[in-house]
């Protein structure tokens, strides 16, 4: 059977102690292609600029430490807190104890999310904008980053999934993998595509009720998560024997919250 064989390497090109890698790249497309499309929005509702810019430092802030805390706590707890530093420095020590720069390897979207939703909450008290209406156009930028750094996991030949027969299998060769796994980081990166379109189309539809955006949002992408991880390689050893992994149990909070945002839109427009 005709399955994949990816053995893209996660560098661009090195220069020195200098690397960029593909996860950077993407990374950096997905602040600037969020730029654009939240430009877009305030625009169409006529906010100042000035309030985006300021709006662009909150979340480069938030989901910068966001992630990397949440990968550090929630993953690998043990190792980072005994060796802070390697939290926010991107160099870590080799076997002869010479630094070599590594970047962040290490960000999780659950981790993320919380720092997005504490950074937009502290904008919202500065500038005095109602929370969830800041939520709802920041989320749409959310998932479409999703997409771009799923891309970026795939060039990096991490976050795959368990063994499969079916003909569309990675063969992670960058990894020593000899059997086809499920391409999960395609998975993903396609349903939040999806997402971001659906979103997309909503919010200049004019006519949803404040906090649905959000919630469809959380829902949505949280139990696409929370389904995908069934088929998804443990991400560290200590889920080997959990029922429902650290990914799902972080998704499971999200999409509460979510459904009570669309229930909470959904009862004020009865009453």
């Amino acid at each position: 059977m005709p399955f994949i064989k990816w053995d893209f390497g996660p560098e661009i090109f090195h220069l020195g102690f200098f690397s960029l890698r593909w996860y950077g790249l993407f990374f950096a497309i997905a602040f600037v292609a969020g730029y654009y499309i939240i430009k877009k929005m305030f625009v169409a509702d006529r906010i100042p600029m000035k309030e985006l810019d300021r709006l662009i430092w909150y979340m480069v802030v938030g989901t910068f430490f966001g992630a990397r805390l949440g990968h550090c706590l929630f993953y690998e707890p043990d190792y980072f807190l005994s060796r802070p530093l390697e939290i926010l420095l991107p160099f870590v020590p080799d076997a002869q104890g010479v630094y070599q720069f590594v970047g962040y390897q290490g960000l999780a979207s659950h981790g993320a999310a919380c720092g997005i939703l504490l950074a937009l909450f502290a904008y919202s008290r500065v500038h005095r904008r109602h929370y969830l209406w800041i939520l709802d156009r920041i989320v749409i930028v959310v998932a479409l980053s999703g997409f771009l750094i799923r891309i970026g996991n795939l060039m990096n030949s991490e976050i795959y999934g368990v063994e499969t027969t079916l003909p569309w299998g990675f063969i992670f060769v960058n990894m020593n993998e000899s059997v086809p796994r499920h391409p999960t980081q395609i998975y993903e990166a396609l349903s939040y595509l999806i997402i971001f379109g659906l979103l997309w189309r909503l919010y200049f539809k004019k006519q949803t009720a404040e906090g649905v955006i959000s919630g469809i949002f959380l829902v949505l992408l949280f139990s696409v998560r929370f389904l995908i991880e069934f088929i998804k390689n443990d991400q560290v050893g200590f889920e080997q024997d959990m029922r429902l992994n650290m990914g799902q149990l972080l998704s499971i909070p999200f999409i509460l919250a979510g459904s009570f945002l669309c229930l909470r839109a959904k009862t004020n427009k009865i009453s």
